[in-house]
């Protein structure tokens, strides 16, 4: 009796190499963004300068330092991520190494096993993706290729697993896939929950004054940062003052010296400032402004016809427009 041979399609004959290369591929990937990291080199981007600064600006953001977002130390993402594609690469090409003639059950075991660890993993990877591409898109509100083509490879991944294997039973594929998401997102909401808002930390130095840090997020166009400091009877005074004057002040949403200008003088004071916005995607654009004050770093300030640059401390302000009122400002910059 003649004994047919099932014929096996050919994504479940090849599923296990190609998932080992596409995990081979992500941890060549994620490797070189921890090495750089870690090495504090520049990871390379588009020529672009926009993309440079929103590469870089996600890879050094709070959500790429998941045991502490709020301070952004520890052991980079990429690290996590390197040993994960690592482990699905095992997963999927270690059984191809066991000799099928003579360690046949063994073999057998090991893609059994193996094969609920691909699943398992690939859910995991996909959803925590899923995760970081929504953070992309409605937190930092930037690209980034590197995590763009990581969701993609974790995707491909969590196809292969499913479709790469012969499942007898569909529903605990499905059940697998709900348990190990919803696992995986309650993890990375509790992980990144610091990492929601903006860290300002402010300490009194020995005149009394408090110094203020940068946000530890990426700025939002068109606004960039909010400002959280609040101004003083002082401030609101000087303010008012520049404007009366006609002192205006150049920026970008984007500058962080800008932003502590704005720090500086509080929420309420800044709001009496003449401020012009350089960056053309920022709010009340007026980029033909600055180039016609010849405008080349932020902030500048043009006080009286003579163009002053960089973060101005308020006492300069204030000495240089013959300010008078009460001058007991609350803030100052490191």
């Amino acid at each position: 009796m003649l004994r047919t041979r099932r014929n096996v399609p050919w994504i479940q004959r090849w599923s296990r190499p190609i998932i080992g290369a596409i995990a081979i591929v992500g941890f060549i990937l994620t490797t070189y963004l921890t090495i750089t990291k870690l090495t504090g080199g520049e990871v390379a981007c588009s020529a672009d300068a926009a993309s440079i600064a929103d590469c870089g600006g996600v890879l050094n953001s709070a959500y790429a330092y998941p045991f502490n977002p709020s301070g952004k130390t520890g052991p980079p993402l990429s690290l996590f991520g390197a040993l994960a594609y690592l482990a699905m690469a095992s997963f999927a090409l270690t059984p191809l190494f066991i000799n099928a003639e003579k360690q046949k059950q063994l073999r057998k075991q090991l893609q059994d096993w193996s094969w609920w660890l691909l699943l398992a993993g690939s859910f995991a990877m996909a959803t925590f993706s899923g995760y970081l591409m929504f953070v992309l898109a409605f937190k930092l509100e930037t690209v980034c290729y590197y995590c763009i083509g990581s969701a993609v490879l974790s995707l491909s991944l969590l196809v292969l697993s499913i479709v790469g294997n012969e499942w007898e039973d569909i529903g605990q594929i499905v059940f697998t896939g709900i348990i190990v998401a919803l696992i995986t997102l309650v993890a990375s909401l509790g992980i990144y929950s610091s990492a929601e808002q903006p860290v300002i930390t402010e300490q009194v130095s020995p005149d009394g004054k408090i110094v203020i840090s940068r946000p530890d997020t990426q700025p939002k166009p068109p606004k960039g940062w909010e400002v959280t400091t609040t101004s003083g009877e002082a401030e609101i005074a000087l303010a008012k003052h520049l404007t009366s004057v006609g002192a205006i002040k150049y920026g970008a949403y984007w500058c962080p010296h800008c932003y502590d200008q704005k720090q500086l003088f509080g929420k309420e004071a800044f709001s009496y400032i003449n401020y012009i916005e350089c960056a053309p995607d920022g709010e009340n654009a007026q980029p033909k402004a600055c180039v016609a004050a010849n405008i080349k770093g932020f902030p500048s300030w043009t006080i009286d016809g003579k163009l002053y640059e960089g973060t101005q401390k308020l006492e300069k302000l204030a000495e240089v427009t013959g300010y008078t009122g009460p001058d007991n400002f609350k803030y100052k910059t490191p």
